[in-house]
């Protein structure tokens, strides 16, 4: 981080406590012992007329929980936030920019998807063209700025978090299965995804219940483990390195029946998170939010272990804005507001999404958290760790449509409409044809 670079911090009161929150402008300190200053969010302040700006997402970002604050930041400015499923956000995003009409003003865009639109940057307002946008490049892991970035260096989007990896268990249901409950000792119980495995086969045998929630979500940890993921950085299809390798580990918890085959962001997920239909899933940060939300009478119950194989990345999102946007002077005050370390810190500590920002790895109040809800797990000190040493993989301009081909090949295995023996070819044949637009 740049000595040269100063925030500017406003104060608001959030619920009983205080919040800190930067005002637009580039920042290069973290929030220990901060002091606030004016409350303004400069680029929205040039007008007081009212605005209402539209917010896409999906999942949880902690734009709810921040909402009141903004309010206290920007009076004029009203958030309609704007929630969809995963792959139906992307969708409609894809839509309004064919169409002309019809993009939010705000856009967040998944890791999966953000190296298909850098290349269709000229959709997007260039954020380092923005007043202190350029500057915001020292505030990011290198590799998490660079994502983002356009054939031309135009900057799309400001990154919000990062997807280090764990493994969220329930430690009722490892009891009743006579497993470990304390954290380290569960972490024990695998190093690799074999023994993962295993631990598995131990709990349906003991319980006659369901491991996992879903092979997807197996999938896509170990994938990302891997050197090299869909594409190569040249953009060539990589199918039999990384991905077959996934898919090899992965179909055991198929064909020995771990998975509950459940799939995610469902109803029945969210029900399955509250009823106990499966022990343990991969939990990248952003994951912990959505457990709260999706199942808040199971407080105290879940924990948080290492993953196998060692860490890894998956998701991570950023913040867009279309030009398509009527008001994006507005739109860039909220996302500049919204990405500095101040209020990304108040996110990790509500939601659990893992900050973008490596300031925040070493400030106290980060590494001091514990997370009351997941046996009081100290969640600044777990996905500090996983973070400070990731190397993503490289994700091709049609990663999102060769995974999601891949994907659900692997589910009509689970579903029984493929056979397991004929599922990696399915796959090749449908992620193939995906990465051909």
């Amino acid at each position: 981080m740049s000595s040269r670079k100063r925030w500017i911090r406003a104060a608001a009161l959030v619920g009983a406590g205080s919040l800190l929150l930067a005002a637009c402008g580039s920042s290069s300190k973290t929030t220990s012992g901060s002091t606030p200053s004016n409350s303004a969010a400069a680029t929205s302040a040039a007008s007081t007329e009212p605005v209402t700006l539209r917010v896409a997402f999906w999942g949880e970002f902690g734009f709810k929980e921040l909402q009141a604050a903004y309010k206290a930041v920007a009076p004029n400015v009203t958030l309609k936030l704007e929630s969809g499923q995963y792959a139906n956000v992307n969708g409609d995003l894809q839509k309004f920019l064919i169409a002309g009409s019809g993009a939010p003003d705000v856009q967040a865009i998944d890791e999966g998807y953000i190296v298909q639109y850098r290349n269709e940057a000229q959709y997007f307002v260039n954020l380092a063209q923005q007043p202190g946008g350029a500057a915001r490049e020292g505030d990011y892991l290198p590799w998490k700025w660079k994502e983002s970035l356009g054939p031309n260096g135009e900057q799309i989007g400001f990154g919000t978090d990062i997807g280090g990896q764990a493994l969220c268990y329930r430690t009722d249901l490892f009891k009743a299965a006579g497993l470990p409950t304390d954290r380290d000792a569960v972490s024990k119980l695998w190093s690799t995804w074999a023994d993962f495995e295993n631990v598995g086969k131990q709990y349906v045998a003991k319980t006659g219940k369901k491991f996992i929630d879903n092979a997807t979500n197996i999938l896509n940890p170990i994938l990302a483990q891997q050197p090299v993921g869909y594409f190569t950085s040249d953009e060539k299809l990589a199918l039999e390195g990384g991905p077959k390798t996934a898919w090899d580990q992965t179909l055991p918890f198929i064909t020995d029946g771990l998975s509950a085959n459940i799939a995610a962001w469902t109803p029945q997920w969210d029900a399955g998170f509250k009823s106990g239909s499966f022990a343990v899933l991969a939990c990248p940060a952003w994951m912990i939010g959505h457990i709260q939300e999706a199942a808040p009478t199971t407080s105290g119950k879940w924990d948080i272990a290492q993953i196998p194989g060692g860490g890894g990345n998956w998701g991570g999102s950023f913040l867009t804005i279309p030009k398509q946007s009527k008001h994006a002077d507005a739109a860039y005050a909220f996302i500049n507001w919204f990405t500095q370390p101040a209020q990304l810190l108040q996110v990790f500590k509500t939601v659990g999404n893992l900050p973008s920002e490596p300031a925040l790895y070493t400030d106290p109040s980060f590494t001091s958290f514990t997370k009351p809800f997941f046996n009081n797990a100290p969640t600044g000190v777990i996905f500090a760790k996983t973070a400070q040493n990731l190397q993503p993989q490289y994700l091709g301009k049609l990663n999102g449509a060769v995974r999601t081909a891949v994907e659900n090949v692997l589910q009509s295995v689970q579903d029984g409409k493929v056979k397991a023996a004929d599922g990696w070819a399915a796959a090749v044949a449908a992620g193939t044809k995906a990465s051909q637009g």
